[in-house]
Parts: structure tokens; C-alpha cells; sequence
């Protein structure tokens, strides 16, 4: 805890530093509107850039029409238009000239201008014409097809002239729109005139703007919504998409993506539905975290990235093409509702991922890319020595959060209490944990008491209350398996000798909370060639770290009792009254004072809990949770009667992890409970007991009395 504080609070502290990377930009692609292009800005000139693009269609509105309008424009356009039209009126008076010269005339129709023969200036009927000598009318459809080619050469050249007359119309139109524009965009090139890709894109404009200048033109008709890109343009086209604006930051960006899903990441394209039609353009493309980020730094937590594959592998595959993608997920599988497919963004950032061991060896392990692209590594420990100068440093890591949470600031006493909770959470007396939720938690908690009290600080009587209130709230479950300890439900003696029977006691885990209790172990020994049998084991109900305990006993009692001749044991060991299978090996060295009772018919004190895992060799070997086990075993004591020869075995080397409640440390000092390190199986034996041990001699007996 605290990993993504510390590394934000890092990396923004070096990118305050850096220097402000580029803004980022969609523009249209006159070229190809399905393929909207990124157009990279100085910082802090996105939204101004956009704004005054747009100021320079809307001025380009009226200055076009005001142009258009203007009576030297007219002047030209009329005498273009009189010239094509007094060379149009020459063709057809050529056509005509050229009819009236072989007897015929023309005539319009609906397939076209037909030749027409003439009687007495008449149009020859038909049935005139079939009454004509054979010759007469061979001699009319000659000159009938030959006026009819001459008609179809005049008319190309009549349709060439207007051709010509619409080019030169439309260049007319493009030489004003062009000096028009260039006159406006000219001053925003200045401005951005380091920008290569910026006058690029003017210039793209410019003669987008030319070739489509009828849109600027009053009277046209606006494009019907929820169509395609290029079904019908509009002044959208010349839209500016703001994707990142830098201007309200400082340095280079730090981004920190809680929610790194394929959308939050790498951005998406917005759809617009109308009358069933599903529509897109590039202005409805958004950024992702990763854009954001470009140029600086992406926090991300790893266990979120690869909760959706998809979001890994488009990640890995960004950084090493080192190229940005905003595209919909479902058009690589052909799924995506319109084509609209922005070009690649160039990226240059750096990627910060958090996480826990295991997914980062996972990913070392499995995926060959990983150790590619995240090549710099730093390890968070979880704990810190308790030095005299981290103790000071903790301290001042308390008044920060007072100050920086608005609480009441925390007196010596009270600060003394909340670095004795830190050690207890790291489970050692020299050791301080680095938790720091928690603390912070406590700490919280502590203020609510104080002020309920009216008191100006935080005393260690309220850090105390708050643990208490804290535990409270937790451990209803700890309180249900005590009871069955009290109506004994489940069967412990805390009193009296027994053989063969020794307490253990065991840790409890319940979400974030754990509690220890003692379990009755009982051993039966006779002869026989079973060796050890281990009941937990034989139902199927024990793990296979308390498999390997058990069978590290028969290694020490084959040690200690069959070197000179072969031992016939057999011998059952169980959890009496355990339902639910046990693991671990820390009640291997009770499980073998239980045999070791039994075997020598001596009996165990009951009034003692153990703890400890033992090797071949017969020394006692740390465990965990020693605290918890102690104050477990404590409470049962306490509620069953504390007879003051109570208390528990526990290994030398757990020592340096006791932080026990001050209830228990009262009681030991005042000689009601006790609390025995121990280091060998026979020193164990001795205390339980009370028996000296004893050496074999040289025939392998041991001497009476042991």
C-alpha cells in the first residue's frame, strides 16, 4: 500500500521539470474522410487553434458572398458569359447557314435536331416526300445525312464551348475563393509557422475551401444529418477536433488510469444514430488515457490491464510500434458500424505499471514481450527497520496527515501508540510497517474519539480506543468460536495433566482480521510397524506443508530411538474435534510431545499452549502469527480461569516478533500467564512436564526419573 501514491507523487515532482508536450488535433482528411488525420500543435494552442479556425470559416461566409456580389466580379462573370454565349450563337447560325445551303432546315425534337427537307418554303410531309422521283430522294437523304454529321459536329463543338465555359466559370470563382482565403489563412500560417503539420493542413484547406466554395455560398441547401462522411459535405468538414489541450497544465502530464478498460485507454469514436441510420465523422473521436499521457507518464495498475486481454496485448502492441491507434475494438473482427479509422498518432511516453509480485512474475515468466517493453523494475518492500530515525520519520509522516486530513494533531503518547500498531502489523519488535492505509485509518478513527471526548489531541488512550473499536467491528466470527470454547462445545483443558493430549494453537484468518485458539492434539502409541499415522491425513483433510511436518517426526524419532536397533511404533496422531482440514507445520513440535507423552506413559501440563515447527535435528523453528496465537490462548485462559501456571511455549526465535496487547503483558509481569521460548523438543518436554529429559547411556537407556 501506498505504491501508487509514492510513484505519483515521484514522477509528477520530475515531470514539473520536463517540458509540455505537443496538443493533439483531429482534422478532416480531404483526401480520404474515412482516414482523419492528427494534426500535433505547440502546447497550449489546441482550443485557440480550433476556435480560430472556425472564426475563419464564419468570416469566409460572408467575405466569399460579399465577393461573389461584388460588381467587378459580375463584370467579368458577364462578359465570360457573353463571349461563350456570342460563340454558341455562331455554331448554331453555322448549323443553320449550313442546312439552308442543301434545302433543308432544322428542327428540334426530343431525340435531338433533326435535318428537315423543304417544298415552297414548307416542311416536306411525309407522304410528299414518298410521291418525289427515286432520285429527288436519294438526292434529299444525302443532303439529309450530310447536314445530320455536319449538325453532330457543331453540336460537340457546342458542347465542348460550354464545357469550356463552366471551367472557366468555376476558375473565375476559384481565383476569387483562393484570394479570398489565402488572404485570411495567410495571417493564421504566420502564427503557426513552426508547425509543418499546421500549414500543411492550411494548405489542404485552402484548396478545399477553392474546389468547394459553393458551400459558402448563400441559398445552399444543408446537409441532412446522420449521413456518412462524403454522402454530403458541409462547413463541419472544416471542423478542428480538440483532442488534448495542454494550456492548463504545467510540465510535462502525469496520468493515473483507474479504470484502464479498451474505451479509457486508447479513446473511442461516437456514434450518432437518426431515423435507424448509425453515423460517425472525426469530430466525434476522443481521447484515451494513453493520448493524454503522451509525452509524459501512464500510471496504470497491472491486475486492472490484465483483467481484458484485449487492453494487454493493443498496449503492448502501441509501445512497441510506439504508434497510437483510436479505433473501435469490433472493427478488427469486422464488427465496428461505420469505417471511420483515424491515422496513427505518434507516441512517446512512459508507462508506469503497479501491482503485486505474482502478476509481475507472471508476465516475466510467460510473456516473452514483457520484459522487452518493461525493462526498469523497483521492487516496494512492504516494512522498514525501526531505527531511531525512521521512528522520527513516521512521526512526521503522522503530523503530515493530520495536517494534510484537517485532524487533531497527535500527542507524544498517542504517536508512541499508533508505531507500536505499525510494528504489530509488521509483525516485529524492530520493524515498522509500511501499510500506510491502515494507519491512516486508525489514525482517523483516533480523531473521532478525541473529539468526541473535547480533547485537543490525540492521546494513546484514543489510538488504543480506536484499535479496540476496530477490532470490535470485526471479529464477531473470533467471538462465535470463542463461545465454543466456554460452553465447551468444543472440548479444551486449560488445567490438570494429561497424557498424550498437548494444546496447539492455531490462526484463524477472516478477511483483513485474524485470531488465534488452541486445538486439542492427542497421540496414541503401541506396538507395531505403522509407524506414525496421521489421521488429518488419512481422511483426506490436511495439506501437504502438515504431511511434510508429520512425516520430519518419524526422521527424529528414528534418530533419537533407532540407531542401534529397529523401532516397532505405531502411533495415530489427530486434530481433535477438526472438521474442517488443517495445513501448516508449526504444530509439528506439539504433535511430537504428544507422542513423546505417550510413549514414556508421562503426563503434559494442560495449562500450557504450544506452538512451533520442529526439523530431523529436534530444534524448534519460527512460525507465524505468534501474537495472535499468545493473545487466543490467553482469552480461553482467561475465560476458563487464569490459575497463574498458564501460558504458552513459543520458539526463541519468535521473540523479536512479540507486540502483544497490553492486557497480556500486564498479566505476564504480574506472573498470571507466562510465556516460554523454547529452542529443543527437550527443553519443550522439560517445561511441560516438568521432568529433566535425560541422556541415553552407551546400552541406549535413559536414566530412571527422566
Amino acid at each position: 500500500t501506498g505504491r501508487s501514491t509514492i510513484v505519483q507523487d515521484l514522477v509528477r515532482k520530475h515531470a514539473r521539470e520536463l517540458p509540455a508536450p505537443a496538443d493533439w488535433c483531429l482534422v478532416n482528411n480531404f483526401q480520404d474522410e474515412f482516414r482523419p488525420a492528427p494534426l500535433a500543435l505547440p502546447p497550449g494552442t489546441a482550443s485557440r487553434f480550433s476556435k480560430q479556425v472556425q472564426q475563419l470559416v464564419t468570416g469566409l461566409t460572408r467575405r466569399l458572398s460579399k465577393a461573389f456580389e461584388d460588381e467587378r466580379f459580375n463584370e467579368k462573370k458577364s462578359a465570360l458569359q457573353q463571349r461563350h454565349e456570342a460563340q454558341e450563337q455562331k455554331l448554331l447560325q453555322q448549323m443553320e447557314e449550313t442546312a439552308k445551303a442543301r434545302g433543308l432546315i432544322l428542327h428540334k425534337a426530343a431525340e435531338g435536331i433533326q435535318p428537315v427537307p423543304v417544298r415552297d418554303g414548307q416542311p416536306l410531309t411525309r407522304q410528299a416526300f414518298e410521291q418525289l422521283s427515286a432520285d429527288e430522294r436519294q438526292a434529299i437523304e444525302k443532303a439529309m445525312a450530310e447536314v445530320s454529321e455536319a449538325v453532330t459536329g457543331i453540336l460537340r463543338e457546342i458542347h465542348k464551348d460550354r464545357q469550356a465555359a463552366a471551367r472557366d466559370t468555376e476558375k473565375l470563382f476559384a481565383q476569387v475563393a483562393r484570394f479570398v482565403a489565402r488572404d485570411r489563412i495567410a495571417p493564421l500560417g504566420e502564427d503557426y509557422k513552426s508547425s509543418p503539420d499546421v500549414l500543411r493542413f492550411l494548405r489542404d484547406l485552402e484548396n478545399d475551401i477553392v474546389e468547394n466554395v459553393a458551400l459558402f455560398l448563400p441559398g445552399q441547401p444543408s446537409p441532412a444529418e446522420g449521413l456518412l462522411p462524403g454522402d454530403a459535405p458541409s462547413l463541419d468538414r472544416y471542423r478542428v477536433n480538440v483532442l488534448v489541450d495542454r494550456s492548463a497544465g504545467q510540465g510535462a502530464p502525469v496520468i493515473f488510469e483507474p479504470n484502464p478498460s479498451y474505451r479509457n485507454l486508447f479513446g473511442w469514436i461516437e456514434k450518432r444514430v437518426r431515423l435507424g441510420v448509425v453515423s460517425t465523422d472525426f469530430s466525434m473521436v476522443q481521447a484515451g488515457s494513453l493520448l493524454q499521457a503522451n509525452g509524459g507518464f501512464l500510471v496504470m495498475e497491472i491486475e486492472s490491464v490484465l483483467m481484458q486481454p484485449i487492453v494487454w496485448e493493443a498496449l503492448k502492441r502501441s509501445l512497441q510500434n510506439k504508434q497510437l491507434f483510436i479505433e473501435d475494438p469490433g472493427s478488427q473482427e469486422g464488427l465496428a458500424t461505420a469505417a471511420l479509422r483515424p491515422q496513427p498518432i505518434d507516441l512517446d511516453l512512459k508507462v508506469i505499471l503497479i501491482g503485486g509480485h505474482q502478476a509481475f512474475e507472471l508476465l516475466q515468466n510467460h510473456d516473452p514481450k514483457f520484459n522487452e517493453l518493461f525493462k526498469v523494475r523497483a521492487d516496494f518492500d512492504y516494512e522498514v527497520t525501526g531505527s531511531p530515525q525512521t521512528v522520527h520519520q513516521y512521526a512526521r509522516f503522522i503530523a503530515r496527515v493530520c495536517r494534510q486530513e484537517n485532524l487533531l494533531h497527535v500527542a507524544p503518547d498517542g504517536v508512541a501508540a499508533v508505531i507500536e500498531y505499525c510494528k504489530k502489523i509488521a509483525g516485529h519488535q524492530d520493524r515498522l510497517s509500511l501499510r500506510f492505509g491502515p494507519i491512516v485509518g486508525i489514525i482517523k478513527e483516533a480523531d473521532y474519539w478525541a473529539r468526541e471526548n473535547k480533547a485537543d489531541l490525540i492521546s494513546g488512550r484514543h489510538v488504543y480506543k480506536a484499535f479496540d473499536q476496530h477490532r470490535f467491528r470485526h471479529n464477531l466470527y473470533e467471538e462465535k468460536v470463542h463461545q465454543s470454547y466456554v460452553d465447551e462445545t468444543v472440548l479444551i483443558d486449560v488445567q490438570g495433566d494429561v497424557v498424550g493430549q498437548v494444546n496447539a494453537l492455531a490462526v484463524y484468518q477472516m478477511g483483513e482480521t485474524s485470531f488465534g485458539r488452541p486445538s486439542r492434539i492427542t497421540a496414541e502409541t503401541y506396538l507395531g510397524k505403522s509407524g506414525i499415522v496421521n489421521i488429518e491425513r488419512e481422511a483426506r483433510m490436511s495439506g501437504r506443508t502438515h504431511d511434510k511436518g508429520v512425516l520430519i517426526l518419524a526422521g527424529y524419532l528414528g534418530r533419537t530411538f533407532a540407531r542401534s536397533r529397529p523401532m516397532c511404533l505405531s502411533a495415530s496422531i489427530t486434530f481433535e474435534q477438526n472438521y474442517s482440514g488443517v495445513d501448516g507445520d508449526s504444530a509439528s513440535s506439539t504433535e511430537l510431545y504428544a507422542i513423546l507423552s505417550s510413549l514414556a506413559d508421562v503426563p503434559i501440563r494442560q495449562g500450557l499452549g504450544v506452538t512451533g515447527s520442529v526439523n530431523q535435528k529436534g530444534r524448534i523453528q519460527a512460525i507465524g502469527g505468534v501474537n495472535q496465537k499468545i493473545e487466543g490462548y490467553y482469552e480461553v485462559c482467561k475465560s476458563m480461569g487464569l490459575t497463574g501456571g498458564q501460558g504458552v511455549l513459543i520458539p526463541a526465535a519468535n521473540v523479536q516478533n512479540l507486540m502483544l496487547k497490553q492486557e497480556v503483558i500486564q498479566a505476564v509481569a504480574e506472573g498470571r500467564f507466562h510465556i516460554y521460548p523454547v529452542r529443543t523438543i527437550e527443553q519443550g518436554l522439560e517445561i511441560l512436564t516438568g521432568l529433566p529429559t535425560g541422556r541415553p547411556d552407551a546400552a541406549g537407556d535413559y536414566p530412571e526419573g527422566t
